[in-house]
Parts: C-alpha cells; structure tokens; sequence
C-alpha cells in the first residue's frame, strides 16, 4: 500500500492514477477536507496530523511500501517529517511541488516570513486582505493595531479556522470564509466589498488559484505581498503527478 500525504487538489488526480497503476492507496489528510475519492476502488482514506511517530504506527499499520507527499507547497514541515518517516522505515519517498506561478521579476513584493509580510502589507497605508490562512495571525494583527490600518482575514469554513481568527482578536465583520481556488470575479467581489489596497498570499501554484489572484488585484489596484517559496528539497521531487506515477511504478512493485 502506498501512503498519500494530501489535501491539495492533486490529490484526487494521484490517487486515480496510482490506483489505476495497480496500487492500494491510503489517502492521509490533516483534516477531514472533501476529496472526490468515493468511487475510487483500492482508496482508503484517514485524517488527523501526523507526527513521525504518528506516521511510523501508520506505515507499520497499513504496510505501507512508499510515501507520496502532494500536501501544500509550504508545508515544509510536514514534508520534513514525511521524509525523515520514510528514511527510518527504509521505503522510497516522492514529492510533488507545483511550480510557482509567480516570480520576482513583476510587481509583486516578496517576504521570508510572516513578519515580514505584515511589516510590508501595512506600509502602504491601505486596507489589507490576507489569504494565507489561519495561522500565523498574531503578525497581521499587530502591524493592523500599530498602524491603524484595518486587516481581513480569509479562511476556510471550519470550526478551527473561526476559533484561530476570535482567538487572535479579529472580529466576525473582518473574516471572509471560503474553500479555494477562488475566481477572478470572486477575489475581486472581496477586494471591492472591503476597500481593499494589499492582498497577501503564498504562491500555491496555478492549482492553488494563484494567477487569479493576481489578476484580480491587478484589475483592482491592489498591491501583492506574496510569502517566498521554501527551499525545494533536492532529491524526489516531481513537478507533475504523470512524472511523478511513473517513478513509482519504476521503483514500487505492484501488489
């Protein structure tokens, strides 16, 4: 069996493809988010994060013979910790990154980190629109409060992301929910409906909604803040799932 770190929308795509290979695929996610899997003979699916001792009992488990990894491209973590599992279970490890659809010859302002991000954001003045999720608020809302200058936050429809945002002191009438990718139209409704001058955003890619983004803010005059890329890890790394099956099926034998 293979274990299929997701939750992005490559997810459903590989999990066809490995399956249709001739491979049973447990589909991991950390957090029970909708897949198309249903229809899939040979899927499992759990949820929950995983630590490397929670992965270790997980590849013991199911018998788990490699680890695809499709999570986010900035899950540098989690991806630290599914690599490290395979090393010590001595099974092949594979990784799918999206390219980047943004680089640093435009527009855009890039940053290392989230403080950095918010110290750009809410130097120009204007109202600022942060899609990068519900963690790491706490930069966001203290550049706001130091600066006067108002913060809307946009986060998944879950229970977690809506305790993160009360939690952090942004108030109901400032937090958009949503599950991307959002259109063009739609990140412009949000931008229009609150004023707002900064979007700051992670480059997920073209899968992640990344280009309509910038095209929305482009269309609205919005400056972009974007969080830079983690280091690509050097080895196992696939830039589509089509590449990424095929070195599979040259290293893992069917079951």
């Amino acid at each position: 069996m293979i274990l299929l770190l997701g939750g992005t929308a490559e997810t459903g795509v590989l999990a066809g493809a490995l399956t249709a290979a001739g491979y049973r695929v447990l589909v991991s996610t950390a957090t029970e988010i909708p897949l198309e899997l249903a229809d899939m003979a040979g899927v499992t699916r759990r949820s929950g994060p995983l630590d490397e001792q929670g992965m270790a009992r997980v590849i013991m488990e199911y018998g788990i013979r490699a680890i695809v990894d499709c999570t986010h491209p900035y899950a540098e973590r989690a991806r630290a910790t599914a690599r490290e599992a395979a090393e010590a279970a001595g099974i092949p490890y594979f990784t799918l990154i999206r390219p980047a659809g943004i680089s640093d010859d435009g527009d855009v302002v890039f940053a290392d980190d989230h403080r950095e991000a918010a110290a750009k954001a809410f130097s120009f003045g204007r109202p600022v629109l942060l899609t990068t999720g519900s963690r790491n608020l706490a930069p966001y809302v203290h550049a706001s409060g130091e600066t006067g200058v108002a913060l809307v936050v946009r986060v998944l429809p879950e229970d977690a992301s809506l305790k993160a945002c009360a939690a952090a002191g942004i108030l109901p009438r400032n937090v958009v929910t949503g599950r991307g990718p959002f259109s063009v139209e739609e990140n412009r409704r949000v931008i229009r409906e609150f004023g707002i001058g900064v979007l700051v955003t992670k480059d997920g890619g073209g899968a992640g909604g990344i280009r309509e983004k910038v095209e929305a803010a482009t269309a609205e005059g919005c400056r972009i803040v974007a969080l830079r890329r983690p280091p690509r890890p050097a080895h196992g790394v696939f830039d589509s799932p089509r590449e990424l099956v095929e070195a599979v099926k040259a290293k893992v034998p069917r079951e």
